[in-house]
Parts: structure tokens; C-alpha cells; sequence
């Protein structure tokens, strides 16, 4: 009841109206860096990237994994660019879940080999298997990494089999970007990262978990790996991400009720909010298109 109490109130300072801020910050990054994927096939106004980003987040809450972003992004494209756009969404989904490969990958690394509370925090898994699961996750994360960076070369591969020749004109595209442009993609999406982080980490302050900083971030890192990995659906998602927070924080707070309705407030702020907002915007264009026709 006490725990209870002090949520409500602390509900009402600053914390959850800084959340909401770093909620638009969020989408921001992510429309900025959309504008720079699909500047390669038509101009796009920072506005336009941002609409697009918030249309695909309604699109995202109907698929598994938050797989069809691109449905709702390419109805601001041009109708005879639409299908390179959906290679460039691809570029952005790539570098996003590199960004959350890496640094979940880091904090498993510290959780295995740290403090005992850490180790702890792995001992939902046999130690065999953390070993196999950091492994797995390491080779992956090289593996993307070097397609990542490569990804025009394997265009030019592509372009030699002639089994792929249609496929080829729609992500030839793909070739103009240069290793600077990728890793400044990248970079937009780690400092996304860090502000879904964050976001994070204060709910759960304000929720009174009392976990330090430091360790609550590499344990939201790893949180985010598993979410990565794990096969979800949007709508649905929730119970997923409530057993897996708890599963990965307990170790550090007994606060089972802060760290549900933590996750619980990201759900709702970080995917459901905007995904409202994009049905709408969807909703705008098609009473737009069917006035017009």
C-alpha cells in the first residue's frame, strides 16, 4: 500500500512528463533518420519523415516483431518509389537492432562476469547456456555488422545472378550509400538507443525500484536484446515485456509492482501513444485520397 502511495505521488513530479518529452525525442531521431534513408529516391521535409515514422508505428502494433513499419511509412512516398522505400526501411531497422545487439551483448558480458548480483540476474539460464546465448548473440552481431557496412557490395553481387535481376532494380539504391552515411545512421539510432534507455531508467525511478544507474542500464540493455529476439506481437506484447523486466531486475529490487507498472508506462508512452497518432494520420490520407477521387 505504501509502495502503492508513492508511485501516485511521485506520478505527479516531473518524471513522467520528462518521459513524454524524450517520447518526441525519440520519434524525432527516428524521423530524421528516415529522412536521411529516403532523401536517395525523392526529397522529404523533416514533418513529412515525421508523420511517416508515427503512420508506420500503427502498422507495427498489427505484426509480429514490429516487422511492417514500413506499410504505414511508405504512404508518404511517392507511389513509384514505394518499393526501394521498403529496402531503405530495412537499412533503419538494421541499424537499430545492431545498436541493440551491441550494447545488450556488452551488458550481458558484465552481468555474466561481475558483481554476484549480476550473475545472479543470468542464473535464470543455466551458466552453459548464457555462455551459448552471449556466444550467439556475438557472432550475430559481427555477422550484421559486416552486411551492414557491405551492403552495397552485396547489391553488386546480386546484380551478377540473373535469377535476381527484378529484385536488383528495386534495392539498387542500396549501393549509393557510403560507409559514412551507414555509420552515421548508426549513430542516430545509438543515440535513439540511449534515449529509450533513459526513458527507462527514469520511470523506474520514479516507480521507486532503487536500482543504481549504472548497473540499470546494462540491464535495460539486455532487457532490449531479449525483446530483440523474442517472437511478439504488438497489442499483446505487454505480458511478454512485464515477465521479462521482472525476470532481468528482480535481483536488484523487490519492487515487482514499480518495475510492471514501469514497463507497462513504456508500452503505453514509447508504442501505443504513437500508434494512435499514426492511425490517425493513416485515417487523415485515406478520407484525403477518397475526397479526391
Amino acid at each position: 500500500q505504501l509502495r502503492w502511495e508513492q508511485m501516485q505521488h511521485s506520478l505527479k513530479d516531473g518524471g513522467i512528463w520528462l518521459v513524454l518529452l524524450l517520447m518526441i525525442i525519440n520519434w524525432g531521431i527516428e524521423a530524421r533518420k528516415w529522412q536521411l534513408l529516403v532523401k536517395h529516391i525523392q526529397g522529404f521535409s523533416f514533418f513529412r519523415a515525421f508523420k511517416s515514422v508515427l503512420s508506420g508505428c500503427s502498422i507495427t502494433m498489427l505484426t509480429p516483431n514490429r516487422v511492417g513499419e514500413y506499410g504505414g511509412r511508405i504512404l508518404y512516398v511517392e507511389e513509384g518509389n514505394r518499393i526501394k522505400a521498403i529496402s531503405l526501411t530495412i537499412v533503419g531497422s538494421i541499424s537499430q537492432l545492431l545498436v541493440t545487439l551491441i550494447t545488450g551483448c556488452i551488458g550481458l558480458f558484465i552481468l555474466r562476469f561481475s558483481s554476484p548480483e549480476s550473475k545472479n540476474a543470468l542464473n535464470i539460464l543455466p551458466a552453459f547456456w548464457s555462455n551459448i546465448l552471449l556466444s550467439l548473440s556475438l557472432t550475430i552481431t559481427v555477422f550484421l555488422l559486416f552486411f551492414y557496412l557491405r551492403i552495397g557490395w552485396l547489391v553488386r553481387i546480386m546484380e551478377k545472378i540473373p535469377a535476381l535481376a527484378k529484385v536488383v532494380t528495386h534495392i539498387a539504391v542500396l549501393d549509393e550509400f557510403n560507409n559514412k552515411q551507414l555509420v552515421r545512421i548508426l549513430l542516430l539510432s545509438f543515440t535513439r538507443y540511449l534515449v529509450f534507455v533513459l526513458q527507462y531508467i527514469v520511470l523506474l525511478q520514479v516507480m521507486h525500484t532503487e536500482i543504481p544507474g549504472w548497473i540499470c542500464f546494462w540491464l535495460i540493455s539486455v532487457f532490449y536484446l531479449v525483446m530483440a529476439v523474442a517472437p511478439t506481437l504488438g497489442f499483446v506484447e505487454l505480458p511478454v515485456r512485464a515477465k521479462a523486466s521482472w525476470e532481468i531486475l528482480k535481483f536488484y529490487t523487490s519492487n515487482e509492482l514499480g518495475v510492471g507498472t514501469a514497463a507497462l508506462g513504456i508500452w503505453l508512452i514509447n508504442l501505443v501513444l504513437p500508434a494512435i497518432i499514426g492511425g490517425f494520420l493513416i485515417l487523415c490520407i485515406k478520407i484525403v485520397k477518397e475526397e479526391n477521387d
